[in-house]
Parts: structure tokens; C-alpha cells; sequence
């Protein structure tokens, strides 16, 4: 690609795509779904490539493809299109074309140049783990993984046309390679095997076995030996004329993910483990080890030139090495592995994410999408975090422990260890006094927040702790069990004692919430089901259904009247529903892999998605929230004329000091807040005057309490109730106060 063709492409994505100057690096905004206002982070790492001229640096994301100017390290565009992540790349000899291989089973060749989508390939295959083209950039080899179509593609780039199928692998494919001259294709597969075929003829020439699923395979220079890099974390070379065994490399402390040589052809690259080794392509002798990666490495890539490697890892960072000193150059940050845990802060100012393949937690500034800071410490993947009701601590679960941090310094302040398996999820009691775990080893825990002393034990799930929640008013915690266990079980928080066991669902329960009046509890299921039940009797409600598969989450809106919930693997949606009548509202489509974790902001404005594609997304709610409405035709509005009167639940619930009280009119009316302590005396009156007809919700139209009674004098921690009267309606809703 010429220099002057790069830099009309620079200015064409910059003034097309509009980055915001603010979002560069940890979370570009391009591409952005419909419905959601920003995007943390840029998703995680698959493989990379580089264009045949070394000007550009070809990302493959969970979000798509990132495309990088090598010179500077800054992104030039990002190709949208397919919804599934994306497990390869490969550019033509000619660096014309780019061509992207999908979990959504589909193949996108793009003009490199422009970035426009030129065709898309598609047949009833599995996952496209892997691709590439041949020399004379004729043909393009693919690999694919799924239940009937564990096999080996070859097309015509030109056309789109599928030339032929190699069938032979008895699982799915990870990688492929061609010759140098393009005369053989190799195949490496779960089935344990190095498979060679004749390109022209589809005619399976050898097979290469070993113990053990090679994740990655590549030719020498020469096409004279074929290397495989495996999941029992060694390396295999063999001669490709006679499929003789030549040696084994020894000494990744992981899947080796990615293999490849050097342009000169003297040396061989491997990631695997959180380290990338350099080998004597000759006689297989280990010459140096580059570290600093903090988990996986997933993809290697030589400079065309040589001089440089490039790798891409779980921890979210791909990093630039000298070869002949092994010293890094740069690190290009913004990638994070996949988000598994989600959540706002009390004031709904920051955002919280946890990442699978990562051992730091990332504070975001939810209205910037500027990253604050990162929290560093657990040596495994994080599961679960959460805020304390002050927003003063964050508690992170991982594989291998709990952590409490200062949420304002990042300051590590307790390491809590009992747990005798991974720890799935955290949360804070409503007074912020406790943390509850529930752990892969079927039990809960419970901990003292300021000296993170253990209390107690709650035993009695079959299988592994999932979900854990306080009700809102702290006295109850529900727990969901996992595949062996298919429960819900309710707990006195005080006592530890088992108050009653919730069973319906047909399959594991992946996540429980409360509603914020806490009479409502939901649940989320393998089976692909919510159900919804009353906490105070343990009566199953009703049954939610439309994800196909798993409901990996489930959180009610502040106002107690929207669910969401976030869908898995080939169902990445994310739904709303209408709490009372069980009506599906409306569909958030912008995720390409399970979600994880969803939470709405204090305000109930925003909606914050975790995915396994490695981003945070933040959807704005002010125009899909669901209101009741009389609209022309049935579908989610907010516009039209308000049908009825409502006392929405209060924001943040629980509290301290202040709180918002939203509420809905119907016709024009003379408003008045009453609020009661638990005996019923009046605390506080909010007179709003005569109100036309509309919706009150937010900050600015809401009623306000500051927490003071009517003598201007701070109240105490326990329940109130606040009490709507509007013309002829009136209706009492309940709230906690936490100090």
C-alpha cells in the first residue's frame, strides 16, 4: 500500500468515523450499536496480522477488526459486520484484501485500503478459528469448528465461489497453513492431529499425530517442516515430505496458541503461557524468552522485515519486541479480556469491570468512557465485582480469592481466603457491615468488611454458588446453585439460617436479584428461562421466556418495573421486560458473544453491559426505557399520553444521605410527598404543587429527600415509606436508609 493511499485512508476513516478525541486508545467510539452511547474498552485479543508493506497492524477483536497505523500505534478504523467475535485475519500477498473468519460462521473479505466490505462467505458451518491465503492469492484456505463441520474450506477470493471440501478431522480445526509454493495445505485440529493435503487434488496426504490438540501449525521458509503447537503445552516439528517425528520443543508453561517463523526462515516464534520463546528453526535450541505478558498470549506475529515481534495477549495489551535483544519497545493498551462482571458505583459516576483472562480490575468514568484506574493484584481471572453501598470499596472474586480496594485510591486493603474453589460472586449487605461469596466449593461465606474477618458458612447447595444478593433491606440473602443444583435458596442474614429453597428451573441458576422493594425476586437459568417469585413466600410468579439459550443475568431497573437480562453464545442480546405483565419490551443487539453481567445506573438512564467480547457497553435508556404509555401501535415508546398514575420505586435505594422519588402523571394534578417512618409518623412532607400531565424521572424533575426530617434534622437508619398523592390517587412504596 502506498504512503499517500495510507494517509487518505487515515483522513477518510477519521472524518467518516468522527473519533472522539477523548475516547482514544481505551475506548474508541466506532461502530457504535444502535441504542448505546459508549463503549469501554475495544474488545479482547484474538490473533494479529501485518499487511506485506509493514504499515499496518491488523487486529482481530471480539468486536472486530481494529486496524492500527504501525508507525504511530493509533487506530485507523475499525471494520464492523459480523456478530460473532472474530477468530481470524489474513491480508492477500498483494495486501489488497483483507479477510476475516467468524464465530458467526462466516467468512468477510474487505478492501484493505478502504475498509468497504467487499463479499461475505457463508455456509452451514462451525466457528472460522482460522484462515489464509495461498501465495499467488488465488485461493483462501479456511478452518472451522462445529457439530457437523469440523473441516477444511478452499475458495476462490476472486468470486467467493467454495472450490473444495476437505473432510477427514474428527473435531474442529484451530489452524491452518499453506506451503510456501501454496502445493500444501496443513490442518491442525482438536482431534490431535497435523493432517497435509494436496491442494489441487483435495487429496489427504499424511497424517501427524501427537497427545494432545495442536492449537497452531506453520510451514519453514522452505516448506521443508511442518511445526505444531499444542494444548500439552509443547511444540512438535516434523518433515513434510515423509512425516517423520524430528523433534519436540519444551518449556511454554501453557497452550502454545500461536507458531511462526521468522521471514529469514532461521528462527521460530512461539506464544504460549504468558511468555513468547524464540527456537533455532534448525536444530530446535531455545535461545531467548521475552516476558511480561501477564497471561496468555494468544497470537504472534513477525514484522515483515524481521526486526519486530508483535503479540497480542489475554491481558488485554499487545506488545512490540525487539528480536535480537528480546528488550519490549511499546505497548498498545485498550483491549481487555472477556468482561464477566459489571457495575456503577452508588453516585452512578464510575463503572466497574471485571475481566476473565485478566487479574486487574478497570474503573471507567461512565460519562466520559475515560479509564480512571486500574486495580492490580489477583494472580487469576476476575469473576465478580461490586461497590459497597458508600461507593468507599470495591470487592473483587477471582479464581483464587476476594480482594477489598479503595475505590477513590486503588489501594488494596484486605485479602479474604476460605473459599476452597473459585469464588463466582460478591456483594455487599446493605449497610455495607458484610460481604457474602458464593464459591465453586458449594458454599457461602461471609466476611466483616473492615477487617475482612470470616463469620460464618452457609452449606447446603449441591453444586457450585453462582449468584449471591441481599435483599434491600439486608435481612435476606438468596444464593443460585449451579448444573448439579438448580436452586435458589434463601438464607436469614443474621442467623445463616435456611429459610426456604426456590426450585423450578431445569438447569443451573446463573443469576439472582432482587427487586428494589425486595418483593420480587428473579432468577436466570441454562435452561434459557427467568423466573420470577415472591421473596416474602417463596410463590413462583411467572416465567419469562424468548433468550434461546442460557440467561446469564438478570437486574431490575431503580423504579422496580424493567428487568434486563443478558443471553449467551449465539444469543447476545440483551431484553427488557415489563415486571408486572412478564411482556418482552424491546431487544439491545450490539454485543458478538454471551453477556455476562448487566446493571443499571442509579437512575435508572443508563444500562451497563459486560460481554465476553471483551467490552463494557452503556445503553441509553432516556429514549427506550419503557413508560406506560397510550401509544399509536403496540411497540416500546415514550411518546404519546400517559395512562395511568404511578409511584416508581426510589433511586438509590438503599441510601445515604439523599435520594430521588420518581413518579408518572396521568392528568394534570396537585402533588404531594409524604414520607413515614416505620410507625407510621410523619417524617417529612414534599408539597410539588399543581404538575401537568408527564413523566417525572430523572434527577431534575423527580422529587428530592435529603434525608432530613422536617426540622431540617438528619433522620436515622431503618425503613420509611413515602406516600404519592395526586388529585384522587395515592399510592405508599417503601425505602431504606443505611448509615
Amino acid at each position: 500500500m502506498k504512503k499517500a493511499t495510507v494517509f487518505k485512508l487515515f483522513l477518510l476513516m477519521v472524518s467518516v468515523l468522527c473519533l472522539p478525541r477523548s475516547y482514544a486508545q481505551d475506548s474508541p467510539q466506532w461502530g457504535m450499536p444502535e441504542g448505546a452511547k459508549a463503549r469501554l474498552g475495544k474488545g479482547l485479543i484474538v490473533e494479529l496480522q501485518y499487511s506485506p508493506d509493514g504499515t499496518r497492524l491488523a487486529v482481530a477483536s471480539g468486536i472486530g477488526i481494529w486496524l492500527y497505523d504501525t508507525a504511530t500505534l493509533r487506530e485507523v478504523a475499525l471494520l464492523t459486520g459480523h456478530t460473532g467475535s472474530v477468530e481470524s485475519i489474513a491480508f492477500s500477498p498483494d495486501g489488497r484484501t483483507l479477510a476475516s473468519g467468524s464465530a458467526d460462521r462466516t467468512i468477510r473479505l474487505w478492501d484493505a485500503e478502504t475498509g468497504e466490505h467487499l463479499r461475505t462467505l457463508k455456509k452451514p458451518w462451525g466457528a472460522v478459528h482460522s484462515i489464509v491465503f495461498s501465495p499467488d492469492g488465488g485461493t483462501l484456505a479456511s478452518g472451522s469448528w462445529g457439530r457437523d463441520e469440523n473441516t477444511v474450506h478452499l475458495w476462490n477470493p476472486n468470486t467467493g465461489n467454495l472450490r473444495r471440501t476437505l473432510n477427514g478431522h474428527k473435531d474442529g480445526v484451530y489452524s491452518v497453513a499453506l506451503s510456501p509454493d501454496g502445493g500444501i495445505l496443513a490442518s491442525g485440529s482438536e482431534d490431535n492431529t497435523v493432517r497435509l493435503w494436496d491442494t489441487k487434488t483435495g487429496k489427504q496426504l499424511r497424517v501427524l499425530r501427537g497427545p494432545a490438540p495442536v492449537r497452531s501449525v506453520a510451514f519453514s521458509r522452505d516448506g521443508r517442516i511442518v511445526v505444531g503447537g499444542s494444548s500439552d503445552t509443547n511444540i512438535r516439528m516434523w518433515e513434510t515430505d515423509t512425516g517423520i517425528h524430528l523433534r519436540t520443543l519444551e518449556g511454554h508453561s501453557n497452550w502454545v496458541e500461536s507458531v511462526a517463523f521468522s521471514p529469514d526462515g532461521d528462527t521460530l516464534a512461539s506464544g504460549g503461557g504468558d511468555t513468547i520463546r524464540l527456537w533455532d528453526a534448525d536444530g530446535g535450541e531455545h535461545l531467548q524468552t521475552f516476558e511480561g505478558h501477564t497471561h496468555g498470549v494468544r497470537s504472534v506475529v513477525y514484522s515483515p522485515e524481521g526486526g519486530t515481534i508483535v503479540s497480542g495477549s489475554w491481558d488485554g495489551t499487545i506488545r512490540l519486541w525487539n528480536v535480537d535483544t528480546g528488550k519490549r519497545l511499546r505497548t498498545v493498551s485498550g483491549h481487555t479480556g472477556c468482561v464477566q462482571s459489571v457495575v456503577f458505583s452508588p453516585d452512578g459516576k464510575t463503572v466497574a469491570s471485571g475481566n476473565d483472562g485478566e487479574s486487574s480490575i478497570r474503573l471507567w468514568d461512565a460519562d466520559t468512557g475515560k479509564r480512571l484506574r486500574t486495580l492490580t493484584g489477583h494472580s487469576n481471572q476476575i469473576y465478580s465485582v461490586a461497590f459497597s453501598p458508600d461507593g468507599s470499596t470495591v470487592a473483587s472474586a477471582s479464581w483464587n480469592g476476594i480482594r477489598l480496594w479503595d475505590a477513590d485510591r486503588g489501594k488494596h486493603l484486605h485479602t479474604l481466603k476460605g473459599h476452597a474453589g473459585g469464588v463466582d460472586s460478591v456483594a455487599f449487605s446493605p449497610d455495607g457491615r458484610t460481604l457474602a461469596s458464593g464459591s465453586w466449593d458449594k458454599t457461602i461465606h461471609l466476611w466483616e468488611t473492615d477487617t475482612g474477618k470470616h463469620l460464618r458458612t452457609l452449606n447446603g447447595h449441591e453444586s457450585g454458588v453462582t449468584s449471591v444478593v441481599y435483599s434491600p433491606d439486608g435481612r435476606t440473602l438468596a444464593s443460585g446453585g449451579g448444573w448439579l443444583d438448580n436452586s435458589i435458596r434463601l438464607w436469614d442474614a443474621d442467623t445463616g439460617k435456611l429459610l426456604r429453597t426456590l426450585k423450578r428451573h431445569k438447569f443451573g441458576v446463573l443469576s439472582v436479584a432482587f427487586s428494589p422493594d425486595g418483593r420480587t425476586l428473579a432468577s436466570g437459568s441454562s435452561d434459557g428461562t427467568i423466573r420470577l417469585w415472591d421473596a416474602d413466600n417463596g410463590k413462583h410468579l411467572q416465567e419469562l421466556t424468548g433468550h434461546r439459550f442460557a440467561v446469564e443475568c438478570v437486574a431490575f431497573s431503580p423504579d422496580g418495573r424493567t428487568l434486563a437480562s443478558g443471553g449467551s453464545w449465539l444469543d447476545e442480546s440483551i431484553r427488557l421486560w415489563d415486571v408486572d405483565t412478564g411482556e418482552h419490551l424491546q431487544s439491545l443487539n450490539g454485543h458478538t458473544d454471551s453477556v455476562w453481567s448487566v446493571v443499571f445506573s442509579p437512575d435508572g438512564r443508563t444500562l451497563a453491559s459486560g460481554s465476553q467480547d471483551g467490552t463494557v457497553l452503556l445503553w441509553d435508556l432516556a429514549v427506550t426505557s419503557a413508560f406506560a404509555v397510550e401509544p399509536l401501535a403496540r411497540r416500546l415508546t415514550t411518546l404519546g399520553n400517559v395512562k395511568r398514575t404511578a409511584l416508581l420505586q426510589n433511586y438509590p435505594n438503599p441510601f445515604n444521605p439523599e435520594t430521588w422519588i420518581p413518579y408518572q402523571l396521568r392528568d394534570d394534578a396537585l402533588v404531594t410527598l409524604s414520607i413515614y417512618d416505620h410507625i407510621g409518623h410523619i417524617v417529612r412532607t414534599l408539597d410539588n404543587g399543581r404538575q401537568k400531565s408527564g413523566v417525572y424521572r430523572d434527577k431534575a424533575t423527580a422529587a428530592y429527600w435529603d434525608g432530613r426530617n422536617q426540622n431540617g434534622e438528619r433522620v436515622t437508619s431503618g425503613t420509611y415509606y413515602y406516600q404519592l398523592r395526586a388529585g384522587h390517587y395515592t399510592s405508599l412504596r417503601r425505602m431504606v436508609i443505611v448509615k
